[in-house]
């Protein structure tokens, strides 16, 4: 009764999240790029959002009145001019870093003059991918390795190792701890615990050749090139031992500062190719995939970009009065989740279940078609009980030998008088009931049932979970899709897909009754 409860209370939970929550998700996204396209990068003052600079292929451009108006501010020296990220100084919004493919740029006065910091000895080298600013030290990454400046840029030195000569991917770090630094490279993670004197790999994810993902501490396994999956790297900023990690086929945490990793739940994912990860000062966790903005909670992703028309998302940023701005291939767009209406829910929920069996019928299919009911354990009892009132049935069967030679004699008449003579055999059987009554109250059957009832009870609440899950994930798919325009055919397509996999799923689990019970 209590696994019921159990898994009851659950699916309720699940039920008040879809009527709580999965509506508001639908956002409105604006877009306030006004015309500036292929943005690779966005940085909006937290405090003061009228402020926003945003880097493109072609330099960075500023907007002083929340995207209303741009201008332009920068455009980098070379051919290639495009703006890979932009960071405030440490403590200081008026100074402003800019990472290119030309070198790394500095301004003192909110853009208007600029200066460069660091320039390479080849293309690789200048091709600036990532920034990190301490207070004693700068950490940028570029595509030809890590560089570390300790006097505010005027000088640099490359680091030694893997770092040195490794695509560098994303810098990581907590101003809570900013001894601890991370940095995603494409030979693995990297973590320093002392201001770069030393470093160590933490974690390292490579493709095999049936393109699964693995965890090594090793280059070269079996003598086999590896290529690297990983994507990206974020500490959140109110707990620096909580980083999360993306790679291309999946999402990880660790709490402890990248000792242990755990895989994140990928429900709700369109793709599990992540290219962007933001945690804000909550704790939330956004993901960016190619076409798609995802916020994880409650074990799952929910989408966020079903009205969002992007081609590509490459950066992702949150301000202090709740507005998500993505920077993508064909402008800069926000959306705010207290903006978004919630009416009618009900009604609306109504709508999508109403083709649908009800989960509880799904579930018993479930549990059918797995074998696990419970009755079965206790048929298996009332079966051992009942052992006891039958009786144990032995035959015993034997042959008497003892008369088998004798002495033949007393006759005057005949001849063989007097002769040891061989007889008939004689052969003796018998029958024995006997009854434990002491198996009435326990018997050895219902040592091995205890066993064999928890292994069904843990198949059982597994398949329920399995269950559970599919049937309100198709449910989402669906509210997703009916909000889709029918001009956006990639992200109908791609909903579409996942709709007819998670039938799939749900058949495959109830032996064909969820297909057969669709309306």
């Amino acid at each position: 009764m209590k696994k019921y409860a159990v898994v009851l209370a659950a699916v309720g939970l699940l039920v008040l999240s879809l009527a709580t929550g999965v509506f508001a998700l639908d956002l409105a996204w604006e877009d306030i790029g006004r015309g500036n396209l292929n943005l690779k990068t966005v940085l909006v003052e937290a405090d003061n959002p009228q402020i926003i600079y945003i880097g493109s292929e072609r330099g960075i451009s500023k907007s002083e009145d929340g995207g209303g108006s741009w201008r332009s501010i920068f455009s980098a020296r070379g051919t290639n001019r495009g703006v890979n990220f932009l960071l405030f100084a440490f403590g200081d919004k008026n100074s402003l870093y800019a990472a290119t493919g030309s070198g790394l740029y500095f301004s003192l006065n909110r853009g208007r003059n600029w200066n460069r910091l660091f320039k390479g000895k080849n293309y690789l080298e200048n091709e600036c991918t990532a920034l990190a600013i301490l207070p004693s030290s700068l950490y940028l990454g570029t595509k030809a390795g890590l560089f570390v400046s300790q006097d505010k840029g005027r000088s640099w030195h490359k680091e030694t190792g893997q770092l040195g000569k490794s695509c560098i991917l994303a810098i990581a770090h907590s101003l809570k701890e900013p001894n601890y630094i991370y940095v995603a490279c494409v030979d693995g993670v990297f973590r320093t615990a002392d201001a770069g004197k030393s470093w160590e790999r933490i974690f390292v994810s490579l493709a095999t050749e049936n393109n699964s993902e693995i965890q090594e501490s090793d280059e070269d396994i079996n003598g086999e090139i590896k290529t690297s999956n990983i994507r990206y790297i974020c500490v959140d900023p109110n707990n620096a031992n909580y980083l999360c990690l993306a790679t291309s086929r999946e999402v990880y945490k660790s709490q402890d500062k990248g000792e242990r990793w755990e895989l994140v739940p990928s429900y709700g994912l369109l793709s599990q190719d992540i290219r962007f990860l933001l945690v804000s000062g909550k704790s939330n966790l956004y993901a960016a995939t190619k076409s798609g903005v995802f916020e994880y909670g409650n074990d799952r992703w929910q989408e966020l970009s079903l009205r969002l028309l992007a081609e590509e998302i490459r950066f992702l940023s949150l301000d202090n009065q709740g507005n998500l701005y993505a920077a993508c291939d064909n402008g800069l767009f926000k959306t705010n989740f207290k903006d978004t209406p919630v009416s009618n829910k009900n009604s609306i929920l109504e709508f999508y279940y109403k083709d649908e069996p009800k989960i509880s019928e799904v579930q018993q299919a479930a549990i059918k078609y797995a074998e696990v009911e419970p009755g079965k354990i206790i048929k298996w009892r009332r079966q051992a009980a009942r052992k006891a009132l039958f009786p144990q049935v032995r035959i015993g069967i034997d042959r008497n030998t003892t008369d088998l030679w004798h002495w033949e004699g007393g006759s005057t008449t005949r001849t063989d008088d007097d002769i040891l003579r061989r007889g008939h055999d004689s052969i003796e059987w018998d029958v024995a009931l006997s009854w434990d009554l002491g198996e009435l109250v326990w018997n050895n059957d219902q040592t091995s049932i205890d066993v064999r009832s928890r292994l069904m009870v843990q198949l059982r609440e597994d398949v329920l979970d399995e269950v559970t899950k599919l049937y309100f994930e198709r449910i989402r798919v669906k509210m997703e899709l009916d909000n889709l325009s029918i001009e956006d055919r990639k992200k109908r397509f791609e909903k579409e897909l996942k709709l007819q996999e998670l039938t799939a799923q749900l058949d495959g689990l109830t032996g064909g009754y969820f297909s057969s019970h669709i309306k």
